[in-house]
């Protein structure tokens, strides 16, 4: 008799946990468990982003774990398989390259738990191994940049020198980036791209591959396109090292528009900047909510962005949040 109530009891017991979603994975109450795995910390762009995730997806309504990979894609990889052995309700994450992807993203689908990217895309065999993809239009920023360098160089004769701050090898947005510049610059032949190396998004890595096209180059480098700001502004400081004027001496485009570039825009070293808006949090937070409901969402959702110049530098800046 007694194994019997044992059994009825410890079949309760399953049950009630069953209910619960098995307990660890699905959080507290009724929040939304979501496992986010981020890049890591290697620009501005990147902290506001951050900052906006957090908030977005902030108890009572959700419960994040958070993971940053320190721009490492066997930390992401990691990080994502811990979120499946924790039954997350939802993944999303930003990737640091575009390929490698199928098997984690396998996983997490045989488990039942809908992806969603972030800021960067992926390039996978199935693409139904992720739900949506917020972010962007990377090609469309680096065709904005050299639609404004075409612009800045209206009635200059050619050769017209551009060295160009690559960002992570691998990655989306230094792909896209390079293809959607060199699409539009490649319709005027006054332009020529003399080097063009990466600079991993890092002011630090931008001023030691700057410097090291102004050694191979000498004065007659006229154009930097910088696919962030942050290796512009390590550009600018090595410009200046070299006795030249940045924004002057060699005119400065580059992407992300955060509160730096304005400031340098502003004291007249950078010339242009793409805006590429990290505040994606509101956005992610309601995509996920739509997800983890069964409800239908956009396979791409695009944010809306702008170019700003050195003009407008001034009164812009009291405006960003980033």
């Amino acid at each position: 008799m007694m194994r019997k109530v044992s059994g009825v009891l410890a079949l309760l017991c399953a049950a009630m946990l069953a209910g619960c979603g098995g307990g660890e994975g699905g959080g507290a109450g009724d929040s939304i468990t979501v496992g986010f795995s981020q890049v890591g910390a290697e620009s501005e762009w990147r902290t506001a982003n951050t900052r906006s995730v957090k908030e977005a997806l902030a108890p009572p309504e959700f419960n994040l774990r958070f993971s940053d990979a320190q721009q490492k894609q066997e930390n992401q990889i990691k990080a994502l398989r811990s979120f499946i052995a924790q039954g997350v309700d939802v993944i999303a994450f930003s990737p640091v390259v575009e390929t490698g992807w199928d098997t984690v993203l396998q996983e997490a689908k045989a488990a039942g738990i809908p992806v969603v990217l972030t800021d960067r895309a992926v390039k996978v065999s199935d693409e139904s191994l992720y739900a949506t993809f917020i972010g962007s239009d990377f090609v469309e920023e680096g065709r904005r940049a050299a639609r404004w360098v075409i612009e800045d160089s209206e009635g200059k004769p050619g050769p017209i020198r551009i060295v160009e701050l690559q960002g992570t090898v691998g990655s989306a947005p230094a792909n896209d980036r390079m293809r959607g510049f060199k699409e539009v610059i490649g319709e005027d032949d006054r332009f020529v791209i003399v080097r063009s190396q990466s600079g991993d998004f890092t002011r630090a890595k931008g001023k030691e591959v700057m410097e090291a096209f102004l050694k191979a180059e000498g004065g007659n480098i006229d154009v930097l396109f910088a696919h962030n700001d942050d290796m512009a502004i390590g550009a600018i400081q090595a410009i200046e090292e070299a006795g030249l004027k940045p924004g002057t001496d060699i005119r400065i485009v580059s992407i992300d528009g955060v509160r730096g570039a304005f400031e340098a825009m502003k004291a007249g070293k950078l010339n242009a900047t793409v805006e590429c808006n990290p505040l994606l949090g509101p956005q992610l937070a309601q995509l996920i909510r739509d997800v983890h409901a069964g409800r239908e969402v956009p396979r791409r959702v695009v944010v809306e962005e702008g170019v700003f110049t050195q003009d407008q530098a001034e009164a812009e800046l009291p405006n960003r949040k980033y």
